[in-house]
């Protein structure tokens, strides 16, 4: 059993891709012209790109006796993912994500969460050691909120850091996920959604930033897509903007959680580094990610990145 050094409780979900040239309507059928099937949710995306970066890594998750899951287990192995904690259920499927995206790049989505609800207490329980031995634990909100926080109460009486992804964004969240979260990193619509303060520039992001940190988050990160992010602690509650590099993006899903993953691995790796400076390394992987079609196809290896970020 490998020790891993980034622990991601959270996530799978099998993405099954429809492109159209439209959305259909109501009790309509059109013909698409491309159909494929990807490896994603927030959890399982985070933990790959981490681990593409050269972290030892594991995730804790739940998927369904069924082919989704089987090729979702071996999709982790082939990425260097630790599966030891990859539960198997015949309870529920696999999680799975319909997306139908038309010509302009919008989409429909339906989520069936299947078996990322059924993830519990016990299965924490069989990772605690892992848990207790990392050096950063990553959770987010698209399991049960409850198991995710029980995630992070682990880790923090160990002394592991632990990076919160609220994500999808619930207005009444639980006072205890802010308390618990080293690092709060959210997007703009997040920010939005937990603090009813509108999200539409760095300066904004920067107001809302300080609503979070009063909650008890000791680091929040707002992420601005294109805009790079906006960092405040409590050690220096002034709004810092941290700009990314101009790109030309060909596909944004996923860029939120390769800047997290990206995260984790220089948390876990080089604490040393000034949260400025991480921050910044995290925001040039993830404008790397959104270069390229796809979620995980999307994300960079470490030889694929200039050596000067490590």
């Amino acid at each position: 059993m490998v020790t891993p050094q980034v622990i991601v409780v959270g996530s799978c979900m099998t993405d099954l891709v429809s492109v159209t040239p439209r959305l259909p309507k109501a009790g309509e059928t059109i013909h698409g012209s491309k159909f494929f099937i990807g490896f994603g949710g927030k959890g399982a995306n985070q933990c790959i790109q981490a681990a593409r970066l050269g972290v030892k890594t594991s995730m804790v998750c739940k998927v369904g006796k069924d082919s989704f899951g089987n090729d979702y287990i071996a999709n982790f192995t082939k990425n260097h993912v630790s599966t030891d904690f990859v539960g198997q259920t015949a309870e529920a499927a696999t999680g799975a994500a319909s997306i139908i995206v038309n010509a302009e790049g919008q989409n429909a989505i339906v989520i069936v969460a299947g078996a990322n609800l059924l993830l519990d207490s016990e299965d924490l329980k069989r990772a605690s050691t892992a848990i207790s031995r990392a050096n950063v634990l990553v959770c987010q909100l698209e399991i049960r909120p409850e198991i995710s926080l029980e995630a992070l109460k682990m880790a923090r009486s160990s002394g592991v850091k632990t990076i919160f992804n609220p994500a999808p964004a619930v207005a009444q969240l639980d006072p205890e996920f802010f308390t618990h979260s080293d690092i709060f990193c959210c997007n703009e619509s997040e920010a939005e959604i937990l603090t009813a303060a509108p999200v539409n520039s760095p300066q904004e992001a920067g107001t809302a930033g300080a609503l979070l940190l009063e909650k008890g988050c000791k680091v929040v990160i707002i992420t601005l897509g294109g805009e790079g992010c906006v960092i405040l602690s409590q050690e220096d509650p002034t709004p810092k903007h941290i700009s990314t590099n101009k790109v030309k993006a060909v596909d944004s899903t996923g860029a939120g959680d390769s800047f997290v993953g990206a995260l984790a691995y220089y948390m876990a790796l080089y604490p040393h580094l000034c949260m400025e400076d991480m921050v910044k390394r995290s925001n040039y992987i993830a404008s790397v990610s959104v270069q390229t079609a796809g979620t995980q196809t999307s994300y960079p290896h470490r030889a694929e990145l200039p050596q000067g970020m490590f």
